[in-house]
Order: C-alpha cells, then structure tokens, then sequence
C-alpha cells in the first residue's frame, strides 16, 4: 500500500466524510465543503476519496442510480450495508448467510478464490414515516 500524504484538502475531505451518516457521492460532498467556504475542487474531492478508499479508510460502492458514493465504515473487514434511498442512512451487516450461499454456488460451479459486494438498498423507517 502507499502511503499518501495528508494534505488539507485530503483531511477537508476525510472530516465532511466522517461528518455522514451514510453513503454520499463525491459531489454531494464537494457541495458540502464548498458551502462551507472551502475553495477546493471536484477533482481534488474525488482524488482524495479515492486515496481515502485506496487507504481502506473508506467505503466505496455503486447506487442504484449507477454513481459512486462513499462513508467512513465502522467495521473492520468484510461487510455489507442496507441503505436508505431516500436519506442515505446506512445500517451494517455481517449476513453470514450470504457469505454461506456465496462459497456454496461459487463451489457448485468450480469457481473458487471469489469475491462478492451484496449491499441492499431501500427505505429506512424514519424516511416512510415521513412520507405519510
């Protein structure tokens, strides 16, 4: 792994990132950090969220919609994340069912050193409650 330096923009970034509840995209964030006077640019955000995930400090995945959001994630290791597609809250799985059924029909088809990303996407019960 190589070591980046920290940079002011790298911290502004990893500081709004921790700020998030759930995942974000990188322009949410940059909105973010510009509304709070900073100057940095879009670039320089996706850079820095790349080198933050790049570090294992951070989350990465793909939303329904097909664009990369992020966050800071409290457990260590593999893990999946229900998430919220209204307000971005994201609650931490283990399922170790899925991780069962993956080993077990990668082996069914002779496939083995797999990989897999399950993360569930729906509507968190603070989000439905204000929707009535």
């Amino acid at each position: 792994m190589v070591v980046k330096r920290n940079t002011w923009q790298r911290e502004a970034v990893r500081a709004a990132l921790a700020d998030e509840s759930g995942f974000v995209s990188a322009q949410q964030l940059h909105d973010k950090l510009r509304h709070s006077g900073s100057a940095i640019g879009l670039a320089t955000v996706y850079r820095a969220l790349a080198s933050l995930v790049e570090s294992e400090e951070a989350d990465t995945l793909q939303s329904p919609e097909g664009e990369n959001i992020y966050r800071f994630c409290s457990t260590a290791g593999h893990h999946h994340h229900l998430i919220c597609r209204v307000c971005g809250h994201t609650e931490e799985l283990e399922a170790n069912e899925v991780e069962t059924w993956a080993h077990q029909v990668a082996a069914q088809h002779g496939f083995t050193d797999t990989t897999h990303a399950v993360d569930v996407f729906g509507i968190c019960a603070n989000c439905r409650g204000n929707a009535s």
